[in-house]
C-alpha cells in the first residue's frame, strides 16, 4: 500500500515537473527555458559621477522605473536587473561633493566602474575629470572595466560623447577596458546599449580568464 503511495506520489511530482513520459519532452524545454534564464553570474556595477549627472535616472531607467520625479541621492540606491544571462547589482552613490569621499567605501569586489557625465555642463568638466582620475588611481579598481555615459544628449549645448572622450583624457587610458556611451537617460535613449558592451566586456574578461586556465593547466 505505502509502494503503491509512494509511487502515486512520484508520478505527481513527475507530471508537476513535465517530466513524465507523456511530455517529457515539453518537460525538458521547460527546463533548459527556466536554465537559461537563470543569471550565470552576478555582477557589482558602481555608478558614480558628479551630483546631477543623471546616475539615478540611468539606475531607474535601467530597473524601468518611473523617472518623473527624481531626486538627488543623499547616500546609495542598489538595483537589480537582470540581462544577457547576468544579474546586475547597480550601486548609486550619491555624487555631491560632502559625500565623495565615502565613495572609497564601495570599491571592494566591483567588476564595473560606470561613470556618468552632464556632457551638457561644460563648467563642471575639469571637476569630473579629477573625480574621474581620483578613481582610476585607486588600487581597489585596478583593471576594473569602465563605462562612461555621455549624458544629457538631448540638450544643444551638450559635447559629443567622441568630444567628451577626447576632453577626460580617455584614450590615454591604458590599464583597462573602457567605452563611451552616448545618452540621454531623460529619454532612455542609449542607456541599454552602455549596459551590453558591460556584458560583452565581462564576457570577454571571462573568457580570457578560461583560455589562461587552459593554457597553464598542469599535465598529469
Amino acid at each position: 500500500m505505502r509502494s503503491l503511495v509512494v509511487q502515486q506520489r512520484w508520478r505527481s511530482i513527475q507530471l508537476e515537473i513535465g517530466l513524465y513520459p507523456e511530455n517529457a519532452q515539453e518537460g525538458l524545454l521547460s527546463i533548459l527555458r527556466k536554465l537559461r534564464a537563470a543569471p550565470e553570474r552576478e555582477l557589482r556595477l558602481l555608478l558614480l559621477g558628479l551630483d546631477n549627472a543623471g546616475k539615478t535616472t540611468i539606475l531607474k531607467t535601467l530597473a524601468s522605473e518611473d523617472i518623473t520625479h527624481v531626486t538627488p541621492t543623499a547616500g546609495f540606491n542598489i538595483k537589480s536587473v537582470i540581462t544577457d544571462g547576468f544579474k546586475l547589482n547597480v550601486w548609486d552613490i550619491g555624487g555631491q561633493r560632502k559625500i565623495r569621499p565615502y565613495w572609497k567605501n564601495y570599491f571592494e569586489n566591483t567588476d564595473v566602474l560606470i561613470y556618468v557625465v552632464d556632457a551638457a555642463d561644460k563648467r563642471r568638466l575639469e571637476e569630473t575629470g579629477i573625480e574621474l582620475y581620483e578613481l582610476l588611481s585607486d588600487d581597489k579598481l585596478e583593471n576594473v572595466p569602465l563605462l562612461v555615459y555621455a549624458n544629457k544628449q538631448d540638450l544643444p549645448e551638450a559635447l559629443s560623447a567622441a568630444d567628451l572622450a577626447q576632453t577626460l583624457g580617455l584614450p590615454t587610458i591604458k590599464d583597462r577596458a573602457w567605452q563611451i556611451q552616448s545618452c540621454a537617460a531623460s529619454q532612455g535613449i542609449g542607456v541599454r546599449e552602455g549596459m551590453e558592451w558591460v556584458c560583452k566586456s565581462i564576457k570577454k574578461k571571462i573568457e580570457c580568464k578560461t583560455d589562461l586556465k587552459m593554457v597553464f593547466k598542469p599535465s598529469k
